[in-house]
């Protein structure tokens, strides 16, 4: 499962990139013109790095796929795929209001299937692998998120930039993952980097 999730990442980081069009013009101003698409794009990879990296480390908990895993990765994956449309929606409409509210509602999605795939890949499958307080912390961060991220497309429906300061914030505190949970050690604790 682990492998083949790592192929659909693969698949949607290529596509992200495939949305990246050149300017018309070959000048440094026609490039400068394409900011949008640039911070789409950043943000968008940053973000699906993100993901992959604590899904990768998520999936080492279980013993096996159970069905619930199988689906609730499934319903994961689909929510991370739709990030490349977003990404060009921003990209296209120059960060309009309903762009940045639906892409906001995309990092919404995928951190809610995240926390339901924590749910199922820990909490049911492996409670013995992670301590209490440690799989506590990782709700309680989970639902920050949500919380950031729904506020983020609330605000994004009138001031689009505001919205994407939001989503750049929760992104942030991300990457340092150190300082928030601590190191994954040999027996199987986790460096959850977002939650």
């Amino acid at each position: 499962m682990n492998t083949f999730s790592d192929g659909v990442f693969a698949v949607i980081i290529t596509i992200l990139v495939l949305e990246l069009h050149p300017p018309r013009e070959a000048s440094f101003g026609a490039l400068l013109e394409l900011w949008p698409t640039a911070i789409s794009y950043t943000i968008s990879y940053l973000f699906i790095a993100i993901v992959w990296v604590n899904h990768h480390h998520l999936l080492r908990f279980p013993d096996a796929a159970t069905q619930r895993l199988i689906w609730g990765n499934f319903a994961h994956l689909f929510a991370v795929s739709l990030i490349p449309f977003a990404t060009a929606w921003i990209a296209t409409t120059r960060l309009s209001a309903a762009a940045v509210a639906f892409y906001a509602g995309d990092f919404f999605l995928v951190n809610l299937t995240y926390l339901l795939l924590c749910l199922e890949a820990v909490d049911r499958s492996a409670p013995h692998k992670v301590e209490p307080g440690v799989r506590s912390m990782m709700r309680m961060r989970s639902f920050a998120t949500l919380a950031v991220f729904a506020a983020a497309g609330i605000a994004a429906l009138r001031y689009p930039i505001a919205g994407m300061v939001l989503i750049c914030l929760c992104l942030f505190v991300y990457l340092s993952p150190a300082r928030i949970i601590g190191a994954a050690d040999e027996s199987g604790q986790i460096q959850d980097s977002r939650s």
